[in-house]
């Protein structure tokens, strides 16, 4: 493979920039253009890695200094990629770091694609693919509990449990090739009891998998959080509120909000994504109406939803519909307005017989919104989510193999209680290894591993 090189670090000023090379030609390209302190060339010979050399990156045309750097060295197996590695520490600066980058491109070295060093890694064989996939979940993670989800991948413990079950599948293969390849035995009975008992072990553990994806996703994507209430409720200052900024327009105007917004927040380790909607009422104005539909469509899909009422007011055909939208819903009723006097609301039965978790709110002052924090931390109790156990998926991908392999050990169980030959059990036992493979990457195509990669910024 060609030596490839990026800039590592992001893009605008900062204190350092790092520019990577990673190839079979790594230091005879950087030999052309660092000079060590005492301007001498690089001597490629006496290279030790996990070394750092200080010197200067030079326009080997012209002999003109660049910047002042330290080159960090990683030698061929011990290294990211392992491959030959270094790392050009400059200081920070686009054009700086652009200028190190083109000497290393004009010196032999090509642009590396989005991931390319991380997908060296997996090709090389230092990582596996759901280690690969990790890393960029560590990148992106939001919360401290998901950061720590995802470097538990990083270490192998998803890898480690579903390399457990493939070994478990492929014990139950082997009896049945032995039974195949020996029929006068007549040993198929046994194998298949043996079978049918680990079979179902096995689903059982997928099955956990598959279900550890529902506290994964919350910990990855947060929890959708749907504020909706009729117009000027105070859906807008409640969200500003939780932000702690004016994020969006609040005024006296009803129908202001006209099209969701949506920001990222953590509170109390939760992870929320917050959406802001437009006041759910009957309404003649289009541009109004589409955004009411947006709204609905919101609520329908999220995890929980906020419902915000109007205190000072009166229950109205508007709120009647909220009330019985959020009925079957993962839910809390927010009582806005509460330093204003002349309340309406708090002993409404048309609320209270809801059976929803209720809290009395001044979206403006602040006033209750410690209160909310609690309760959806108690309904959300992300603390006593165990992530240590390697026992959870946080990844839509990882989700879906495992399903497709729940389905082909229900088939390979279905064939057993139908007293299909031992043959065509190990048909569905074979699919299920081929799925729980392209977790890891064992069983995976060139068009998946690109797409996976193309998520990964340069550099990586």
């Amino acid at each position: 493979m060609e030596t490839i090189a990026a800039i590592s670090t992001a893009t605008g000023n900062g204190g350092i920039g790092i520019i990577r090379m990673s190839g079979k030609n790594c230091f005879e390209i950087l030999e052309k253009i660092f000079r060590t302190s005492k301007n001498n060339k690089l001597n490629i010979e006496k290279i030790k890695g996990y070394t750092i050399q200080y010197g200067y990156i030079i326009n080997n045309e012209t002999n003109e200094i660049i910047d002042e750097v330290l080159v960090s060295f990683f030698k061929n197996p011990k290294s990211y990629t392992r491959e030959n590695m270094c790392e050009i520490n400059s200081h920070g600066g686009m054009v700086v770091e652009k200028r190190i980058l083109e000497q290393c491109l004009k010196n032999g070295a090509i642009l590396a694609e989005p991931g390319e060093f991380t997908k060296r890694a997996f090709l090389n064989g230092r990582i596996d693919l759901s280690q690969a996939e990790s890393i960029i979940d560590i990148i992106n993670s939001k919360t401290e509990k998901e950061a720590k989800a995802s470097i538990n991948q990083l270490q192998g413990y998803l890898s480690e449990n579903i390399s457990s079950i493939r070994h478990e599948l492929l014990d139950i293969m082997a009896d049945i090739e032995a039974s195949i390849d020996y029929p006068e035995y007549d040993i198929e009975e046994v194998t298949n009891k043996k079978a049918m008992t680990l079979l179902e072990n096995v689903k059982n553990e997928l099955e956990q998998l598959r279900e550890s994806f529902n506290t994964g996703k919350i910990l990855k994507d947060g929890i959708k959080t749907a504020i909706i209430g009729r117009p000027n409720a105070g859906k807008s200052s409640l969200l500003n509120t939780i932000l702690k900024e004016e994020r969006a327009i609040v005024s006296d105007i009803e129908g202001t909000t006209r099209d969701t917004i949506e920001e990222f927040v953590t509170i109390k380790g939760i992870p929320l994504k917050l959406v802001d909607t437009a006041g759910i009422r009957n309404t003649q104005d289009k541009i109004e109406g589409i955004g009411v539909e947006k709204a609905l469509k919101v609520a329908d899909d999220a995890d929980l939803i906020l419902a915000i009422f109007d205190n000072t007011k009166e229950l109205n055909e508007e709120d009647i519909k909220i009330l019985d939208l959020i009925k079957n819903k993962n839910s809390i009723i927010l009582l806005n307005k509460i330093d204003l006097e002349n309340s309406k609301l708090e002993k409404e039965v048309r609320i209270s017989n809801l059976g929803k978790d209720i809290v009395k709110i001044s979206a403006k002052n602040r006033d209750g919104i410690e209160e909310l924090y609690k309760e959806i931390e108690k309904m959300f109790n992300i603390k006593e989510i165990d992530i240590d156990n390697g026992k959870l998926i946080t990844n839509i991908r990882h989700k879906n193999q495992i399903e497709c392999g729940i389905k082909s050990i229900i088939e390979a169980i279905n064939a057993i209680n139908l007293s299909l030959p031992i043959d065509i059990i190990s048909i569905y036992i074979k699919q299920t290894l081929e799925d729980l493979g392209k977790i890891t990457g064992e069983n995976v195509t060139e068009d998946i591993i690109s797409e996976i990669f193309s998520k990964f910024c340069l550099g990586k």
